[in-house]
């Protein structure tokens, strides 16, 4: 079993959307364990109405979502830990100085992944210092807190295509009975 723990500030939307997205690209049975945590997050019963409808729309799943606080024991249980945005993984950290190879904000570790071939986590923390570096806010997802639908609905879509490929790089017979999952989009914005 591969636990990947996704962070974000609230457990809100960002981390919420890419547990749940994740869990609905990897192929039946999979051995990769989603979850989600909140650098400042209370622990709270059921997802934002929001973030349901855009999660159900991209063909999520939101029953029984709990949001919970990032704490020591989450990361320490994790074997991949994917922050939302470079805050995030810094918490990580923070918390648990000895993940360090094993956090990553979401977009920096499937770009560093991509082609790695065995263990993606150790091949991905390697090739850190050694791949052309990008601005900071590249490997951020923003923060869709307050803002209207379309927002959230852009950030949802983007961290789609992200956990589509993350999918597809930690179980490869995901990412072929995913093939074209994050091409379509089957918003309808007439419903709002």
């Amino acid at each position: 079993m591969t636990r990947v723990l996704f962070v974000c500030t609230g457990n809100v939307h960002r981390s919420a959307l890419a547990e749940r997205l994740l869990v609905a690209r990897l192929a039946p049975g999979s051995a990769v364990w989603p979850e989600s945590a909140g650098t400042g997050a209370p622990h709270r019963s059921g997802m934002e109405r929001a973030t349901r409808r855009v999660l159900e729309e991209l063909g999520g799943d939101g029953a029984g979502f709990v949001s919970r606080p990032l704490t020591e024991d989450l990361v320490g249980g994790a074997d991949l830990i994917l922050g939302l945005a470079r805050e995030h993984r810094e918490a990580a950290v923070r918390i648990s100085p000895l993940a360090m190879r094993r956090c990553f904000t979401l977009k920096e570790f499937v770009r560093l992944a991509d082609g790695a071939s065995a263990d993606v986590v150790a091949e991905a923390a390697g090739r850190r210092g050694f791949v052309a570096a990008v601005p900071g806010a590249e490997d951020d997802v923003a923060d869709p807190w307050m803002q209207p639908l379309d927002v959230l609905r852009e950030c949802a879509r983007e961290i789609d295509a992200a956990v589509t490929r993350l999918a597809g790089l930690l179980e490869p017979a995901s990412a072929r009975t995913l093939s074209g999952v994050a091409a379509g989009c089957p918003f309808d914005d007439r419903a709002e």
